[in-house]
């Protein structure tokens, strides 16, 4: 499905969420969770399983993995040491890509100049970082009901084609089907069965082609009140639906919502929870690392049942 850019700029406007919460905002949708979506998110918490929805941190380069993470040792323990002696080590990585989980926070993406809430790029990100709409926005972190929109599993099949675009009738189908509504302050998780798939056949470069949502599914999440979303990819199909724009997802969450953005999660282990439990909600937590001015984050996000 293709979608021109008149339909894409009405879409844009539709969810947009510009100047709802104030001209000065930084948050967006975080705003849905309240103290008592807290509480109640809590109360799912019944069986003590976690699940890590987080990928190892891979070293060696691949399709993939066009910039792998550095580590490398900095110091060994000796016996001539003072006791006890330590080993140290170095870890170094541009999160943002292909590999590594991680938050996308809303300096992340510059659509026609602007960031979230309608602030000018150029006269707020510079070699020190973003000095709005940074990470630092989450730095308390993200703690709330978490919902798995395991589409491959509606559908009945191991994984979706990369290529693949998810539709908003296809979310309605999928959350219908696990007998799931959304509710104001969630973070929908949508399983593509991408690491499926690169088990099965080996990896491939979702730069070029990805499962994904198409720009229509955005609706779904507005109307339910997200607050935020996250993939076993980047929640981009590519190639792109719409023309002369190479991520739309990230342009509708990031700068029209306000939403934050979690690409390549590690979904299977959940998903086996889930359908173990048949129970498609968990207690859902993520804390970013501190980073002052940073445009995200390595993450490993958690799903307690």
């Amino acid at each position: 499905m293709t979608v021109e850019s008149s339909a894409f700029d009405e879409l844009f406007e539709r969810v947009s969420t510009w100047g709802y919460w104030g001209p000065d905002d930084q948050r967006g949708t975080l705003h849905h969770i309240s103290r008592a979506t807290v509480v109640a998110a809590a109360s799912l918490v019944r069986t003590g399983r976690a699940v890590s929805l987080g990928h190892d941190l891979d070293l060696d380069p691949g399709p993939d993995n066009a910039r792998p993470v550095e580590h490398r040792m900095t110091g060994f323990a000796s016996a001539a040491d003072t006791e006890p002696s330590v080993n140290t080590d170095y870890v170094g990585t541009d999160f943002h890509g292909k590999s590594v989980t991680h938050v996308d926070a809303l300096c992340h993406c510059v659509f026609r100049g602007r960031l979230y809430n309608g602030y000018a790029a150029d006269e707020h990100v510079g070699e020190r970082g973003a000095d709005v709409c940074a990470v630092s926005q989450l730095a308390q972190g993200v703690v709330t009901r978490g919902v798995l929109i395991d589409v491959p599993r509606v559908r009945r099949v191991p994984w979706l084609e990369p290529g693949t675009a998810i539709g908003a009738s296809d979310l309605e189908l999928a959350l219908s089907a696990q007998g799931l509504a959304l509710r104001p302050g969630d973070a929908v998780l949508v399983r593509t069965g991408a690491r499926a798939r690169k088990d099965s056949l080996g990896a491939w470069d979702p730069s070029d082609f990805s499962a994904g949502l198409s720009p229509d599914s955005m609706l779904v999440l507005s109307r339910g009140a997200t607050a935020l979303l996250g993939s076993d990819g980047d929640s981009d199909t590519r190639p792109s639906p719409v023309a002369g724009i190479s991520s739309p997802i990230h342009a509708l969450a990031l700068n029209a919502m306000g939403m934050p953005l979690i690409d390549n999660m590690l979904l299977e282990d959940l998903a086996v929870a889930c359908a173990d439990l048949d129970r498609w909600e968990f207690l859902f937590t993520m804390a970013p690392l501190r980073i002052p001015g940073g445009t995200g984050s390595p993450v490993n996000p958690l799903a307690v049942f």
